[in-house]
């Protein structure tokens, strides 16, 4: 049995952006790669730890010069999704890309190599490999488990007079943004909140995921297999989803990940957003005494589990079978390294800044306190499941997401945000 480290964990997807047109760049050394060597592509999505991968990378082919790896990793405000299946039809595959959820899976089943024997399989701890299982095979490894919520700045509560561990509910919520709000200009906020409002993803897959979970049993393959979806907790999500919108700097449907994070809440300008472990490294290079010692996570409320955050893998590596099978088995022996070797497990932990998805990892410390709080609310069991990515192709964003952007700009009602979603949702899965 593998060691069963969190519960209530779900396979999922941190649905990011990436930006289609770059061309692969090597991660280590700039000379062309010689003929004697194996050449691996790798087209990630994960702009957060771009620098550190890329380092990690000239590691690896420093101690394997038989080996070239070359790196595309983009972000920003596009869809990887898209920019992948342009790179597949334009020619130019990569060898180790990433898939999230079952629905990824499906889509490119036919590419993707069987990875039961790499060691990083054997090492997956239990419950994180369950969307990447198709029959006897194992199609792809988890990156990590990360976690979400509301994450606020200490410095500024404390000003304000507001205990965030009184913080259970939505009323507690609102009274504490209502408290923000009259004294903003004593504690030097421009607003409580900075919501995003350009980003699909922050509230089509993470906001709603928080208040879906419940009604799929906090199951990403329950998600995958409903005929329908019914907003149970459609109020809920709204009156979160106004919160923000209400208090935040505006106009929210111009700002962006990148200003919300680095302009907004490094900077000060803002009391709390709603975000992951995933930030941290951008935080920390805007200001690393803020990020060490002045970022708190609060659960994101929700009936009837107050008190819990959601916590899952948001992305799996896998290895394109048609490159070849020497450049397949070169993809395994990288991918096995970073996540199994002590020099790969250390900088995962220290640099990346992962909270490890593998057993093995006893003796290393999580690096970051954000990770820290997230490590603890699974360890406690205070999870709830990831399950947006069970969705249909494309429903999160393009169908949940894009109307709530449409409710924002006050074009719908809220009531259409959830027709427009459960028919889209429907018609998927006809």
């Amino acid at each position: 049995m593998k060691k069963k480290l969190f519960t209530g964990l779900a396979s999922a997807a941190l649905a990011t952006s990436v930006l289609a047109g770059c061309s692969f760049s090597s991660g280590g050394n700039s000379e062309e790669a010689s003929e004697d060597q194996v050449t691996v592509d790798v087209f990630q999505f994960k702009v957060e730890f771009k620098d550190q991968f890329e380092e990690l990378v000239q590691m690896y082919e420093e101690e394997n010069p038989d080996v070239n790896i070359n790196v595309k990793t983009v972000g920003g405000g596009n869809d990887y999704g898209q920019a992948l299946k342009t790179s597949f039809s334009s020619g130019e595959e990569p060898d180790i890309f990433n898939v999230g959820g079952p629905t990824d899976v499906d889509e490119y089943e036919d590419y993707l190599a069987d990875l039961s024997d790499t060691e990083a399989a054997g090492a997956a701890l239990d419950g994180t490999l369950t969307s990447v299982e198709r029959e006897d095979q194992i199609l792809g490894l988890p990156f990590n488990q990360e976690g979400y919520g509301i994450l606020y700045n200490k410095e500024v509560f404390e000003k304000a007079g507001i205990d965030p561990e009184s913080i259970k509910t939505m009323d507690d919520l609102e009274d504490a943004v209502k408290t923000l709000d009259e004294q903003k200009e004593d504690l030097g906020i421009e607003a409580p909140f900075a919501l995003p409002g350009k980003e699909k993803w922050v509230m089509g897959n993470h906001l709603a995921n928080t208040y879906l979970a419940d009604e799929f049993n906090h199951d990403v393959q329950e998600t995958y297999e409903a005929k329908t979806v019914e907003f149970a907790m459609g109020d809920q999500m709204q009156r979160f989803l106004d919160l923000q919108a209400e208090n935040s700097i505006q106009p929210v449907l111009s700002l962006d990940y990148s200003q919300q994070v680095e302009e907004h809440f490094s900077l000060g300008n803002v009391a709390m957003i709603q975000q992951g472990n995933w930030v941290y490294n951008t935080i920390e290079s805007m200001d690393p005494e803020f990020a060490e010692n002045n970022v708190g996570l609060l659960p994101i409320p929700v009936e009837g589990y107050e008190g819990k955050v959601p916590v899952g893998v948001p992305n799996y590596w896998v290895v394109n079978k048609e490159a070849g099978d020497e450049v397949v088995q070169a993809s395994k022996d990288f991918l096995d390294w970073m996540y199994t070797s002590e020099e790969g497990k250390k900088f995962v932990t220290e640099e990346f800044k992962f909270i490890p998805a593998y057993e093995g990892y006893e003796d290393q410390e999580i690096a970051d306190p954000i990770s820290q709080e997230i490590y603890e609310y699974a360890a406690n069991g205070d999870t709830l499941g990831w399950v947006f990515l069970g969705a249909p192709t494309g429903w999160t964003e393009d169908a949940l997401g894009s109307a709530m952007q449409s409710y924002l700009g006050g074009d719908i009602t809220w009531e259409e945000v959830e027709q427009r979603a459960k028919d889209n949702w429907e018609k998927s899965r006809q």
